[in-house]
C-alpha cells in the first residue's frame, strides 16, 4: 500500500488473536503498522508481531527490491511492535537501529544484543537526513510506555505516531474508526492524559498531513476530527451529552432500578443513555461509555459488607484512568445494612471535578414506592 510516493506500508493483519494485551476483545482482530521510506537512505518504521515474521520480511524484500535499507526506526518497544528488530537485523546485519537511550535500554532487557549492533541513539529534537526526507524524532513518555517516541517527516508531512491515534481492528475490516479508537485509548493511553496533551501540544507546531499510526488505518483526511477526538479525550472533557448507567445486579432487583431509571431517561429526553450490565458486558466498552458521555449513574448490591466485584473492578478501571470532569450517581441495594453507596463513592474521593447527584437512592431489597420516588427524583436531576 502506498502513503505517498516514496512511503509504503508493510504492515499485517492478526486474525488469530482473541485478547490484545490479553484482556481487550477484538473481535475485529488487529492491525500492526509498519512502514517503509524509500530515499537516497532507506528507514524501516517499526517492526511487527512475532506471529508474522516471515510476512512482514517478505513485504519489506519486496518494496526494498534489490536496495538493503540503511535504519531501523523502533518508537516504541512494547512487543507488538519491536518482536522482529533480531530477526530483521539476521536478515540486514548492517542496519542501524535508531531509538532513543531508554530505547535501547528496553530492547536490551528483552533481546541478547550482539555488542557489534550498529545504532544510533537520538534525543528529543533530533534529526535525521535521509536524502529528500528529513525525520524529526519527538519524544512522547508514557505515551504509554517511557521510550515512546514519534517521528515527523518534514518532507511529506507525515507524522509516524506510535500508538497515538491507533485502534483495535484489523485494516481489512470495515468498521467505525471512533468507537474502537476510543475504547482503545481509554483502555490503553487513558491513564496519560496529561502526557497525551503534552504531545498534542507538540503535534500543533508541525504541518502534519498524514499520521501513520502503529495500530489502525492510515488517517489523511479530515485530520482536524481525530485530533479533536484525542484533544476531549486526553483532557477528560466529556465528547457527549448523555448517562451511562452501569450495574451489577444478583437477583434482579438493581437491575430492575436502572432500567427504570434508563425508561425515565429516554422519555425526559436525554440524548442517550447507555446501560452496561458489568457482570456480562464487555468491561472496556463500559470504560469507553463512562468517559464518552457527561454523567454516570453508578448501581450495586452491597456484598460482603463492600460492593459486588464487578462493580469494584469497574470503578477501580475508572480511578487508574484518572475520570474526572463527570457528574455521578449512585444507585445502592442492601437488605440489612447498606454500604454500597458509601464504598463507591469513597472509591472515587481521589477523582477531580466530580459532582454529586443530590438524589441518590437506597433500595431495601427490592423496589418498593419510596425507592421508586427516590429513581424518579434522580432523574428529574439528571435530566434537569
Amino acid at each position: 500500500m502506498k502513503i505517498t510516493d516514496s512511503i509504503k506500508y508493510v504492515g499485517v493483519n492478526d486474525h488469530v488473536v482473541d485478547l490484545f494485551e490479553g484482556q481487550y476483545d477484538v473481535p475485529n482482530g488487529m492491525a500492526y503498522n509498519s512502514y517503509v521510506i524509500m530515499d537516497e537512505k532507506i528507514a524501516i518504521m517499526d517492526t511487527v508481531d512475532a506471529k508474522f515474521t516471515e510476512e512482514w520480511l517478505g513485504k519489506v524484500a519486496e518494496v526494498l527490491g534489490d536496495r538493503k535499507p540503511d535504519y531501523l526506526v523502533v518508537q516504541h518497544m512494547e512487543p507488538d511492535h519491536s518482536a522482529n528488530i533480531l530477526n530483521f537485523l539476521k536478515v540486514y546485519p548492517d542496519t542501524t537501529v535508531v531509538g532513543n537511550a531508554k530505547t535501547f535500554t528496553f530492547m536490551g532487557q528483552f533481546f541478547d544484543l550482539d555488542p557489534a549492533m550498529k545504532k544510533l541513539v537520538v534525543k528529543d529534537g533530533d534529526k535525521l537526513e535521509l536524502g529528500s526526507h528529513v525525520l524529526n524524532f519527538v519524544f512522547a513518555p508514557m505515551v504509554h510506555w517511557p521510550e515512546v517516541m514519534v517521528t515527523y517527516d518534514s518532507t511529506d508531512k507525515v507524522l509516524f505516531s506510535a500508538d497515538g491515534f491507533g485502534k483495535f481492528g484489523a485494516l481489512d475490516v470495515d468498521e467505525d474508526w471512533a468507537c474502537e479508537a476510543r475504547r482503545y485509548y481509554f483502555g490503553i493511553v487513558g491513564k496519560y492524559g496529561l502526557q497525551t496533551q503534552k504531545l498534542l501540544k507538540k503535534a500543533t507546531t508541525l504541518d502534519i498531513q498524514i499520521i501513520c499510526p502503529l495500530h489502525g488505518p492510515v488517517l489523511s483526511e479530515n485530520l482536524g476530527y481525530y485530533i479533536d477526538l484525542y484533544d476531549k479525550w486526553s483532557s477528560y472533557t466529556p465528547e457527549n451529552e448523555g448517562v451511562l448507567i452501569a450495574y451489577t445486579s444478583v437477583y434482579g432487583h438493581t437491575k430492575e432500578a436502572a432500567l427504570m431509571l434508563a425508561d425515565l431517561l429516554e422519555k425526559g429526553g436525554c440524548p442517550k443513555v447507555a446501560v452496561a450490565d458489568l457482570a456480562r458486558d464487555d468491561m472496556a466498552e463500559a470504560v469507553e461509555d463512562a468517559f464518552r458521555y457527561d454523567r454516570l449513574v453508578l448501581a450495586t448490591t452491597t456484598y460482603n459488607n463492600s460492593i459486588f466485584p464487578f462493580m469494584h473492578t469497574f470503578i477501580e478501571h475508572l480511578t487508574e484512568r484518572a475520570y474526572q470532569n463527570r457528574t455521578v450517581g449512585f444507585i445502592e441495594n442492601g437488605t440489612w445494612a447498606p454500604v454500597a453507596m458509601k464504598t463507591m463513592k469513597g472509591m472515587m474521593e481521589g477523582c477531580k471535578n466530580i459532582k454529586y447527584l443530590e438524589n441518590n437512592v437506597t433500595i431495601k431489597s427490592a423496589l418498593k414506592d419510596d425507592s421508586k420516588a427516590a429513581i424518579e427524583a434522580m432523574a428529574a436531576e439528571l435530566l434537569a
